[in-house]
């Protein structure tokens, strides 16, 4: 599911992630990249909005992707 975002709301969620004590400084992996979360965050929002506009759909500033998981109990 893909979640388009205005830049108002781009700001909202970057003002909720900064009240959000775990999110607010470093990414707990940030592996080779050492910008803070919120700056993560934004960036892979635009380019998920950049890869849909790409693909002909409508132009926003930016796009929260969500995934979701299904989990499958075998029984035994």
């Amino acid at each position: 599911m893909a979640v388009p975002l205005s830049p108002s709301e781009l700001t909202r969620k970057r003002k909720a992630i900064f009240k959000h004590q775990s999110q607010k400084d470093k990414a707990m992996f940030p592996g080779a990249d050492e910008r803070e979360f919120w700056q993560r965050a934004e960036e892979r929002n635009r380019q998920t909005a950049a890869i849909y506009d790409q693909l002909g759909m409508a132009e926003y500033e930016a796009m929260e992707g969500f995934v979701r998981w299904c989990v499958l109990i075998a029984n035994s």
